[in-house]
């Protein structure tokens, strides 16, 4: 039997391994930053062109270090995020970074080898992966999708790697010190997904309660929509959003697909193509309202999707705990600041919420239970501490058997913990 058995959860915004042992103990690899170790390894990339023509050649980092790279980088760079989010999209096939093509699955096997550096034998490990439920996007392939990041952990050494739902991850980690049956509901809020799963846990052998599945749902809204909602709402009309052009000595609006763009972050990493940049341009020249954007040419130009990410994503967290706070994006000569309240805010994601407690109704119904026959619910992820999101849980099921589990290890180390289990089931058969 190996000494290890592995799980990923490779997540939109962050990624977490996890080592489980045959004693039925887990931990989770730990990653090096400047503000010290950390379990939760940001899905990102950085690429940049080193030295000078001829010799000079493409060089990337990922992880805490992209992000620093990013903070500090003064040079033409191109900083990526959210990869998983384009799995199931066929809009996405390959990509130009600094006169090097590649793949979708290229730049994800990237990541996932700098992921999984320095664990041996990746090859022969059990290893489990994390899918969502749903893949995020408008009209997911999910074939399409599996091929990809199968393909992706191929490219990244891991060529024997299994699937399991991300919220049976959740499940497996939440449910492991359980003594008696139980039904319970697993929510996993990702970036990119919602997902649910209903269990029940049985006796079985060895003293161990046995998890069977009744039913899994999804939908594509998540961390990042709530995100959008943000910078539609509170960003791009500072960016030009609603303003117009002149053409032909008639006003238009600007096309609205730059900014539907600029606001999802898997979208944003990507605008800086020869054509969209030559594009904007040309609006700015007969723009109503020219500076505005301007700062949107200079956010894209000067790859800062990780600053603006960091000022959203700062007021989001604000707002799960203050009634209002202030938005505060300053760099190159760019600035946007403004009040955003929680009111508004909750406002601005009501259709999210209600596409969330929408498939929450398809896994109770596909499991045949009621609510109140749920005798536990299981909130991972970042967006569980969302109050708007929190409040339907709490209303549909009563707080007192809402749990909110680690927002980063969960997964992965219940994943683990299946595929260790997974590797005994088939020695023992």
């Amino acid at each position: 039997m190996n000494d290890i058995a592995i799980g990923i959860d490779f997540g939109t915004t962050n990624s977490v391994v996890a080592l489980a042992r045959p004693d039925g103990s887990v931990s989770t690899r730990s990653f090096a930053t400047k503000q010290g170790a950390v379990d939760a390894y940001r899905s990102a990339l950085m690429f940049w062109r080193e030295g000078r023509p001829p010799q000079a050649r493409v060089v990337h980092v990922s992880g805490p270090d992209a992000l620093d790279m990013a903070l500090g980088m003064t040079t033409e760079h191109r900083f990526l995020q959210s990869l998983k989010t384009h799995l199931s999209s066929r809009a996405f096939q390959e990509t130009r970074l600094f006169g090097k093509l590649y793949r979708l699955e290229d730049l994800i096997g990237v990541f996932l080898a700098d992921l999984s550096a320095g664990l041996d034998d990746l090859s022969e490990t059990p290893l489990i992966s994390g899918r969502p439920v749903v893949f995020a996007g408008e009209r997911p392939d999910e074939e399409l999708a599996v091929k990809r990041l199968s393909a992706s952990y191929a490219k990244a050494g891991m060529p024997k790697v299994d699937f399991a739902y991300e919220p049976l991850g959740a499940a497996y980690w939440y449910a492991r010190d359980l003594k008696t049956p139980q039904t319970m509901l697993v929510a996993d809020f990702g970036g990119g997904t919602s997902d649910f799963s209903v269990m029940r846990f049985e006796p079985g052998g060895a003293g161990r309660l046995e998890a069977i599945p009744l039913s899994h749902a999804g939908v594509g809204v998540a961390g990042d929509t709530f995100d959008y909602r943000i910078i539609e709402h509170a960003v791009s009309p500072r960016l030009g959003k609603g303003s117009q052009y002149r053409s032909f000595e008639k006003l238009l609006p600007i096309p609205a697909h730059y900014h539907a763009a600029f606001a999802q972050w898997h979208r944003l990493s990507l605008m800086k193509s020869r054509e969209t940049m030559a594009e904007l341009k040309a609006l700015i020249r007969d723009a109503v309202e020219p500076g505005k954007l301007e700062d949107l040419l200079t956010v894209i130009e000067y790859d800062l999707g990780y600053e603006l990410y960091r000022a959203v994503s700062a007021a989001k967290v604000a707002l799960s705990s203050q009634d209002e706070t202030v938005l505060n994006f300053r760099q190159m000569d760019v600035s946007i600041e403004g009040t955003i309240r929680r009111s508004d805010f909750e406002s601005w994601i009501a259709e999210d919420v209600a596409s969330i407690e929408a498939a929450l109704d398809r896994a109770l119904v596909e499991a045949k239970v009621e609510a109140g026959a749920i005798e536990a619910v299981f909130m991972t992820g970042g967006t569980s501490h969302v109050p708007a999101v929190r409040a339907l849980f709490d209303r549909r099921f009563g707080s007192q058997r809402v749990h909110i589990g680690d927002a980063f290890r969960s997964v992965a180390s219940g994943l683990a913990l299946l595929a260790l289990d997974r590797q005994r089931a088939v020695l023992d058969a």
